[in-house]
This record gives C-alpha cells, structure tokens and sequence, in this order.
C-alpha cells in the first residue's frame, strides 16, 4: 500500500475528506526538513479532536512534522494563496 492510500485510508477513519496538499509540497520545493501542510474537510458531525487526531496519525505515518486545516481555519492573509496551489492527494 503507498503512502497516499494510507493517507486517504486514515482521513476517510477520521472522518476527513477532499484531502489536498498546499504549501512547498505542493509547490514541489519541499526538502526533508518540510513540513507537510494539508487541507481537509471534515464530515458533519466531526469535530476538532478529529482532526487533531488526524494530525498525529499522519505524523505518525510520516515521520515528519504536519500540518492539517479546514478551509474555514484558514487566515484570511493566506487563503486565496493556499486555495490556488492546494492540489488534491
């Protein structure tokens, strides 16, 4: 199984879903040291001890640091940015 069918396995458990990747990954400049930004929506219902679990299963699978966000946790000085190079996982 590839990482991304992993990835995608442990989203649909944690209830997580439209899972795309941003930042330098995304933008193909990422080194070992990057971190992995993803962004995610989580079903209704779900909440964010969701999608901090979620963030410490990828991590987990990983090994490196990531992070996870909706698209309403966005900051608004990033947003347009991140939901441009956002690409689907």
């Amino acid at each position: 199984m590839t990482n991304r069918e992993k990835i995608l396995g442990i989203a649909a458990r944690r209830g997580a879903r439209k899972i795309r990747v941003f930042g330098s990954v995304a933008r193909g400049d990422a080194d070992a040291q990057s971190d992995i930004d993803f962004l995610v929506e989580l079903e209704p219902g779900r909440s964010l001890l969701d999608l901090g679990g979620l963030l410490m299963d990828l991590q987990g699978l990983l090994g490196r640091r990531v992070d996870v966000v909706t698209e309403k946790g966005l900051r608004q000085r990033i947003r347009r940015r991140v939901l441009k190079e956002a690409v689907p996982l």
